[in-house]
C-alpha cells in the first residue's frame, strides 16, 4: 500500500464544523484529492494518507467516518482515538492540481 502526506485541506468554510472537507492535498507535490476519492482509496486499502503532528513527528493516519444518515468524512486519528490534526492543516492553495 502506498502511503501519502496530507499537509493541506480545502474547506468551504473554514470556521464552521459543519462543513465538510472537500478535498485533501500535499502542497510540496503539488496534489489534491476530492474528498469522494480520497475515501474510495482508503477503504480500497490502495493507499493511505496520513498528517504529521509538528510537535511529536508521529503520523496521524486519515479515516473513514460514516454515521447514519450522513455522507461520510475524513478525519484522522492516532493512538486509537480520533482527532482533528486534518482540519489543522492549511487550505491547498491553486498551485495544487486535483489528481
Amino acid at each position: 500500500m502506498n502511503e501519502f502526506e496530507v499537509n493541506c485541506i480545502n474547506k468551504p468554510d473554514r470556521q464552521n464544523r459543519h462543513e465538510h472537507i472537500t478535498h485533501i492535498g500535499n502542497k510540496d507535490g503539488a496534489w489534491r484529492l476530492t474528498r469522494e476519492t480520497a475515501i474510495q482509496r482508503i477503504e480500497a486499502k490502495t493507499e493511505a494518507f496520513y498528517t504529521v503532528d509538528e510537535q511529536t513527528g508521529k503520523r496521524a493516519y486519515i479515516g473513514v467516518v460514516r454515521e447514519d444518515g450522513k455522507a461520510p468524512y475524513l478525519r484522522t486519528h492516532a493512538d486509537g482515538k480520533w482527532n482533528d490534526n486534518l482540519l489543522a492543516q492549511p487550505e491547498c492553495d491553486a498551485t495544487c492540481s486535483v489528481i
